[in-house]
């Protein structure tokens, strides 16, 4: 299959995820304009992406001119980190302090600003609890010891937001977050790093949802630029 990644290829991650969103009636691993798409419903077309959305920069432009598109992302609300030899015998399970919120979907999103405020294009975050296995294989990044990640198994989803407006993002700005605001009080607001406060006032800027009104210091001053959806 050319431009795309076949049933055989994909990860359980993303195969779960395409479990859980088709239905009866939906054709899967479509070929559509040169590429290869998770699920045509009907007219729409549904792609996941569980990695880097850099990847799309060709392709999503390409399938926007004439193709309604979803674009499924799942962040890790919870995770469970499981152990295994290298060749796949259990070692040990056990669930990871760190909690993924919709807002993690910026750190994909900075890669495409210019093509969220695109009428056809529908961001879908999924919350979801994973499995992260990860091998004793001596191939891994020196942070995690050399153990590497082997694969991501979908155990739930539990909550889908979907964004087809760059003013839907909106929604995710705390009710009591300063007008305008700064990147460091938007990281304290939705208890984020710093780095990931950047990229969301920076893809919001881009596709025009955030303004920004000046200066406090050295750090820009973000205000809405338009009013969210109810």
């Amino acid at each position: 299959m050319a431009n795309g990644i076949g049933t055989l290829a994909e990860k359980s991650l993303h195969a779960g995820i395409k479990a859980w969103y088709g239905r009866a009636g939906d054709r899967f691993e479509v070929a559509v304009d040169g590429f290869v798409i998770d699920i045509m419903r009907g007219e729409q077309l549904v792609e996941i992406q569980t990695g880097n959305f850099g990847a799309l920069k060709r392709k999503l432009p390409r399938l926007l001119e004439n193709h309604e598109l979803l674009l499924l992302y799942p962040v890790a609300a919870e995770k469970w980190i499981v152990r295994q030899t290298a060749v796949g015998e259990p070692v040990s399970r056990r669930k990871s302090p760190k909690r993924g919120q919709i807002a993690d979907v910026f750190r994909e999103l900075v890669y495409i600003p210019h093509l969220l405020a695109h009428p056809h294009l529908t961001i879908g975050v999924l919350l979801t609890q994973q499995e992260e296995i990860l091998r004793d294989d001596g191939q891994g990044s020196w942070r995690r010891k050399r153990w590497s990640i082997h694969d991501r198994r979908l155990l739930e989803v539990a909550q889908m937001e979907t964004f087809a407006d760059p003013v839907d993002f909106l929604r995710l700005l705390p009710g009591d977050l300063a007008r305008p605001f700064t990147n460091k009080q938007l990281a304290a607001a939705l208890h984020i790093r710093p780095n990931l406060a950047q990229r969301m006032t920076y893809t919001l800027s881009r596709c025009q949802a955030l303004q920004v009104t000046g200066k406090q210091g050295n750090a820009y001053l973000f205000e809405s630029a338009g009013t969210p959806e109810e």
